[in-house]
């Protein structure tokens, strides 16, 4: 029997799946879904922000390094602190929801991400740390909070709702990828190459203005827009399923490759001599092939009864990308990005895949979801931390990458535990 086929960005935590939305605010809504254009343009642009402002980081980590005078260590922290509180906020988001409306949750999400944005070029080294901080809880509350709304608002077109938004992720962070030294070379800076995409957040945040206006009118003062459909006992103790830790785990340790890749990827062309242009680019490119092991895993994911021949598939692809950034970095870069790309890819559908399949049924899948998320997140912030300080301690990246060899075969044993065709509570 095949199990069902979710699209895997609208398989994150679902904010909206435990919610009773109060009378006034469900009536706006109907207003706002007879005038879907408006609706429509705001998921697409918050969609294009969820990535951009983390993806345009990695190319200029150097320069940011050598103008706060930070060594490898601390400067992985430019991606360790996002991904701290990409956990820590995705316990708030449904909070937010509830009490707010999701659309005014997302547009303040947008104005806090446009904050952090500009927070992270001022002149004391800490603004950068504390505009770090404010963009991944920013990026938090918009993983959580899109894709409940695509459910709710359009539950007859939510694949292509889900294509159309994960779409605009992934380009989102080539572009910014790609353009970064570009925008480097055109605006004079690297704060200026940023600071950029402060535009595109306060533009996203703008749209979303009048919808959360529009949504929380007729709504009396002091009152929450939704009420909680279950209660927080409802449903299995998943910290004492076996199941629940191996898909967290198995979140966790996917999450923390890519993260390592994302932070470190463009340095290790540099350091083995490819102009930081061309390293941008081949960056870029391994953002943008996602989108195949994305589609693809989740796809075959969906029609099978054990996931663990996949699990095992997309590991031994990130391992040999891995290996082949340890053997000939510049000479086959393109090759290893592409690998890479299609790997990170298919492991976070298939992560976001299980978290339904080993649910028995949707209330249980969004708090699995939420545990995943969570926890995932913060495991994957030790892999940059780590081994940027790895790295800094042996002054090369062979200790580095050989450690992430180990994780990719953590992964794959991981695989063999939650690909199993069994659901918490068997």
């Amino acid at each position: 029997m095949s199990g069902p086929h979710p699209s895997s960005p609208a398989d994150l935590i679902d904010a909206e799946e435990d919610l009773i939305p109060a009378p006034p605010v469900a009536a706006a809504r109907r207003r706002l879904r007879a005038h879907p254009a408006l609706l429509l343009t705001g998921i697409v642009l918050a969609a294009v922000n969820m990535r951009a402002a983390l993806a345009g980081v990695s190319p200029l980590l150097n320069e940011m390094a050598h103008h706060f005078h930070l060594a490898a260590t601390a400067s992985s922290l430019v991606t360790t602190i996002p991904l701290v509180f990409m956990g820590l906020g995705s316990l708030i988001a449904p909070r937010l929801a509830r009490r707010w409306g999701t659309e005014a949750a997302l547009c303040g999400a947008l104005i806090a991400l446009c904050g952090g944005i500009v927070l992270r070029i001022a002149p004391p080294v800490g603004a950068l740390f504390a505009g770090c901080a404010v963009v991944g809880g920013s990026i938090a509350l918009l993983n959580v909070l899109m894709p409940g709304l695509i459910k709710r608002d359009f539950p007859d077109r939510a694949a292509a709702m889900t294509a159309l938004y994960s779409t605009a992720m992934i380009l989102g962070a080539t572009v910014s990828a790609a353009s970064a030294v570009p925008l480097e070379n055109a605006l004079g800076s690297w704060q200026g190459s940023l600071v950029s995409w402060a535009l595109l957040a306060a533009v996203a945040a703008l749209v979303w203005l009048p919808q959360a206006v529009i949504a929380r009118r007729g709504t009396r003062h002091g009152a929450a827009a939704a009420a909680p459909a279950h209660t927080a006992a409802h449903g299995p103790r998943l910290s004492r399923s076996p199941l629940a830790w191996q898909v967290t785990l198995f979140m966790g340790s996917q999450s923390l490759i890519a993260y390592v890749i994302i932070a470190w990827m463009p340095t290790i062309f540099t350091d083995h001599g490819m102009g930081k242009s061309e390293a941008g680019l081949v960056f870029a490119f391994s953002t943008l092939v996602q989108m195949v092991g994305s589609f693809v895993v989740p796809t075959l994911a969906g029609r099978m009864r054990r996931q663990r021949l996949l699990g095992v598939a997309v590991s031994a692809l990130m391992a040999c990308g891995v290996t082949g950034l340890l053997v000939a970095p510049v000479a086959g870069a393109w090759l290893w990005a592409a690998i890479l790309g299609v790997g990170q890819g298919g492991a976070l559908g298939l992560a976001l895949t299980m978290m339904v399949l080993r649910s028995g049924d949707a209330h249980t899948a969004a708090r699995l979801s939420g545990m995943s998320q969570t926890g995932g997140y913060l495991l994957a912030a030790v892999g940059p931390l780590a081994l940027g300080a790895v790295h800094q301690a042996t002054a090369g990246w062979t200790v580095p990458l050989v450690l992430l060899l180990a994780v990719c075969a953590a992964l794959a044993l991981l695989a063999l535990g939650a690909g199993r065709n069994r659901r918490i509570g068997d």
